[in-house]
């Protein structure tokens, strides 16, 4: 079962995202009887808080189906207090083992900010509090010297993760429990596979056999 430990949740994601790419995908959990069954209630595995890009269908891309995946999505996967709460009611409430933040190459959030930092803030309405927000991190890796777009994409999304727990104290002390972990994937739009970036809970190289992490939830 993908929600038996942190790792076995990691492990279903991934394999998941495997099919997806071969474009063997199984769609599970998309049928009438799955919808049926989870009308009284959900039971989610894994919370994804990614970015709000068209591209990014965590469903879609990780192979899963209805009730499988809490999804908050964001432009640049930032954070506000009403992504903080919906994050710990996944976790909390439903029993969410895993709580993935996904970003992406090419996203327009980073870009923007890194313009914005580079050559002046040129956006407006609440558009330019997005870009505010990511701007940390843009900063962040300027300091680390990183330049390519991929180092601050990952940059960005460790950034959020490290947030998520410097923000929530029920995160925190559910990953400090063992009940919960947090990692940080990047996705390649153009290939489709999510790599891990960093991992809060649960070793980077930490996996489950094939056939556990495949078992429907």
């Amino acid at each position: 079962m993908p929600r038996s430990s942190p790792t076995v949740a990691l492990a279903a994601l991934l394999a998941g995202n495997e099919r997806f790419v071969s474009g063997a995908p199984d769609h599970p959990n998309q049928d009438a009887a799955r919808r049926s069954q989870l009308a009284p209630g959900q039971d989610p595995f894994a919370v994804i808080l990614g970015c709000s890009d068209s591209r990014l269908a965590a469903e879609i891309i990780f192979d899963r189906g209805l009730g499988d995946l809490f999804v908050v999505r964001t432009a640049g996967h930032v954070l506000g207090t009403e992504v903080l709460g919906s994050v710990e009611y996944a976790t909390s409430v439903l029993g969410a083992r895993l709580v993935v933040v996904l970003g992406h190459d090419s996203c327009g959030a980073v870009a923007a900010a890194r313009e914005a930092v580079e050559h002046g803030l040129k956006t407006g309405g609440f558009v330019r509090d997005v870009v505010e927000r990511v701007t940390p991190s843009i900063l962040a890796a300027r300091a680390a010297g990183l330049t390519a777009d991929s180092d601050i994409i990952d940059e960005h999304i460790r950034h959020t993760v490290d947030l998520l727990l410097d923000r929530s104290r029920t995160l925190s002390q559910q990953v400090e429990a063992g009940e919960v972990a947090v990692v940080g994937l990047g996705y390649a739009l153009a290939e489709g596979n999510a790599r891990l970036v960093t991992a809060r809970g649960v070793a980077l190289d930490e996996q489950e056999a094939p056939e556990e992490a495949t078992a429907s939830s």
